[in-house]
């Protein structure tokens, strides 16, 4: 039985889009879900941020299921940040705040950070890194941004919007990682798991 087969991956995320992009490596999975405080000391950078909640994401799942989780496993924890000229934007906290975010980003370029952290339950080992991709957005007018704004969709989303849903065609193009704008960078994850001895392809 290869490395491979005996690998199972442990998503720590409720996210339905982390979990549609997991599905993408065809290997076996689950789903743990992790109840984290995501507050972050000042000063950090956007990249620290992602970084260090994807961490501490990983680490509360293992701390939580540890008597269940297989010893074979590898959990995955990742964060994403919206960031405008070193503002960080995270979800929205209802609708006012989505039409300050969308009325900010619309007709510039953003950075959207995405942090991965891998964690081998049988060894502690730890993997942390992170994706930046830059997101040019259209100019909008009030009018677009409500009636986007009424649709729901921005209201879990951080920066107020979602590139895989109706938010791709607020969206003049990117540079970088699509993946890592939908909040799991798929290419950077497969890097790490081949640092832990999985290999995707």
């Amino acid at each position: 039985m290869s490395i491979k087969d005996r690998k199972k991956l442990i998503l720590a995320s409720s996210s339905p889009r982390r979990q549609e992009l997991i599905r993408t490596l065809r290997l076996p999975y689950e789903i743990r879900v992790s109840d984290v405080n995501e507050d972050t000391g000042p000063g950090l950078a956007p990249a620290e941020i992602v970084e260090q909640l994807s961490g501490r994401k990983a680490a509360a799942v293992c701390e939580m299921y540890k008597s269940e989780l297989p010893e074979n496993g590898i959990i995955i924890g990742s964060d994403t940040v919206v960031v405008l000229e070193g503002r960080v934007l995270g979800k929205p906290r209802d609708e006012r705040d989505a039409f300050g975010m969308l009325s900010a980003l619309q007709g510039r370029a953003h950075h959207v950070y995405s942090g991965v952290a891998l964690l081998d339950v049988a060894t502690g080992q730890t993997l942390v890194d992170h994706q930046v991709t830059a997101v040019y957005m259209k100019p909008l007018t009030g009018g677009q941004i409500e009636r986007y704004i009424r649709t729901g969709e921005p209201m879990d989303k951080a920066g107020s919007y979602a590139i895989q849903g109706l938010g791709a065609t607020i969206v003049e193009r990117i540079e970088g990682d699509y993946f890592n704008v939908v909040g799991l960078p798929i290419s950077l994850l497969s890097e790490l798991l081949e640092r832990l001895g999985i290999t995707v392809l």
